[in-house]
């Protein structure tokens, strides 16, 4: 389901542009690209982990970087996006996998992600990763 303002966005705003970023995301993190990741993450970014930890960009860029987090899956369902003029809020439920500083997960998440459109397109400037309780 896809929630968003009733006023029209201009074609690169759109939810489909949004959608291309948030895939984008998914390989970036799955490949470990820093250059993609570093695109796509706004230097302002506030992350809180699963941990309850808050994390910035080169946090998140540091620990693909060296290898401290490695993602193997990413299969995204119930993916809702609300807009709010330049701003848009993605909330997807992730099943995942990887290792983070050498521990390995795997399972249900859930990411809320604040994407920004800045001049060079959308940006995520804050967002939440918890584990979903089955």
């Amino acid at each position: 389901m896809t929630a968003h303002v009733t006023d029209d966005a201009p074609a690169e705003l759109s939810d489909a542009s949004l959608r291309a970023c948030e895939a984008a995301l998914r390989q970036a993190q799955l490949a470990s690209d820093v250059a993609v990741l570093d695109q796509l993450v706004d230097d302002a970014l506030t992350f809180t982990g699963p941990d309850g930890a808050v994390y910035g960009k080169q946090d998140d860029l540091d620990a693909h970087r060296r290898g401290m987090v490695r993602i193997t899956r990413l299969e995204p369902s119930e993916e809702r996006i609300q807009r709010f003029g330049s701003i848009a809020v993605v909330s997807v439920r992730m099943e995942m996998s990887g290792t983070f500083q050498g521990a390995t997960f795997a399972g249900p998440f859930r990411y809320t992600r604040v994407w920004c459109a800045r001049p060079e397109g959308w940006r995520i400037v804050a967002g939440h990763v918890s584990a979903v309780l089955t």
